[in-house]
């Protein structure tokens, strides 16, 4: 906001930064370096460039410069209504130009995609189900995958099938549909966990020979690799899929998930809280908050456990798997009447013979037999 030719640098490639950035997100559709610069100074509407460009969103800045001391602000604002999504403001000190630019682009591309992924959940829900197209399915998916009970997880299980119909290239529909598969089975326990198992796969394959470069895609199959005991394997997409998108949540997560049980639960603990920092409201954030749980009992910090597992029972009071990793915790604790309470209610749910019984595929047998040791702390005989 000024005639300075070095401030007008700094802010041309803060938006180049931005605009590549983005663009690696798979789920967003970004309009090139080319096309958006076209609009630079010129007083163009929000309602004007989306209809001219073809988008929904649009994010626009402004950087303003005070001694050695820069503003930057930033706000994504809906096309269509010219309502805004999500705004920040900025304020750094004018040192390493380059390690400005590199701060500000990672601050706002963390912030944006997960605020365009969440408006795009609520605009598929507004649009009535006989007019979806194969986005807006995956999105009601999406949606009702986040309510975390069976009945829902079937109707997101509907959805990810319709966006495959109405798009069979679409990865979105594969991918959706993986992970719903994998709940049905691994959550609620309906139908074969190695049943589940296969099918994850082979959807997670499909999305893949669809578009290998999909970073999506790729926490697929490593979803897929790990639901099915390799541990190794299911790292290694994770990587590939942060190589292609290093800020994707997913990634991070399931990155987060092979490291908890390959033995390394703390660095699994610290990749799993940057996947929840990068998208908070992610719809499958009640399995990140769980793994953090997981993740501090295998570490034997069960005070931190037993807070991490009623933050997510706060939060998700109906997903069934939690209570048995309160319940082990409380018991290693020795918080006995408390550990018995959270016995009960995870006892209600079909899904705890599920991994009590027999050992899952991606868990080590001594962490299986640490998990036993705490449910027989907590009361329970067998």
């Amino acid at each position: 906001m000024s005639s300075d030719p070095e401030q007008e640098f700094l802010a041309d490639g803060i938006a180049e930064d931005v605009i590549t950035a983005l663009s690696r997100y798979p789920s967003l559709f970004v309009i090139a370096r080319n096309s958006s610069f076209t609009y630079k100074g010129r007083a163009a509407g929000v309602k004007e460039v989306g209809r001219d460009l073809g988008v929904r969103s649009v994010l626009e800045g402004s950087l303003r410069k005070a001694g050695n001391r820069i503003r930057v602000t930033a706000q994504l604002v809906e096309a269509e209504t010219g309502n805004h999504v999500w705004a920040e403001r900025y304020d750094r000190d004018l040192a390493d130009i380059f390690a400005l630019q590199d701060e500000i682009t990672e601050a706002v591309t963390i912030a944006v995609a997960p605020a365009i992924d969440e408006a795009e959940r609520h605009r598929a829900m507004r649009k009535p189900p006989e007019n979806l197209d194969a986005w807006a399915a995956y999105q009601r998916g999406l949606w009702h995958l986040a309510k975390v009970t069976s009945e829902d997880n079937a109707r997101a299980q509907r959805y990810f099938q319709q966006a495959i119909e109405l798009d069979p290239s679409f990865t979105g529909g594969f991918t959706g549909l993986a992970l719903a598969h994998f709940h049905a089975a691994a959550v609620f326990a309906q139908g074969s966990l190695s049943e589940a198992q296969s099918s994850v796969e082979a959807l997670a394959r499909r999305a893949v020979a669809l578009d290998g470069a999909d970073a999506q895609a790729r926490w697929s199959l490593g979803l897929a690799l790990l639901a099915r005991g390799d541990l190794q394997g299911g790292q290694a997409e994770a990587e590939r899929a942060l190589s292609m998108c290093p800020n994707l949540p997913s990634a991070h997560g399931l990155l987060g998930a092979a490291l908890i049980y390959s033995g390394r639960p703390r660095e699994g603990v610290a990749a799993v809280e940057t996947s929840v920092r990068l998208d908070p409201c992610a719809p499958a954030s009640w399995l990140n908050m769980q793994q953090i749980a997981v993740g501090w009992y295998f570490a034997r910090e069960y005070a931190a456990a037993i807070e991490a597992a009623n933050r997510t029972i706060r939060a998700y009071p109906d997903y069934p798997l939690i209570y048995r990793w309160l319940a082990v915790a409380l018991g290693q604790a020795g918080r006995t009447e408390e550990a018995r309470e959270a016995l009960q209610k995870a006892l209600m749910f079909p899904s705890f013979d599920l991994y009590v019984r027999q050992r899952p595929a991606w868990m080590r047998a001594k962490d299986h037999s640490h998990m036993l040791e705490g449910l027989q702390k907590a009361g329970w005989t067998g």
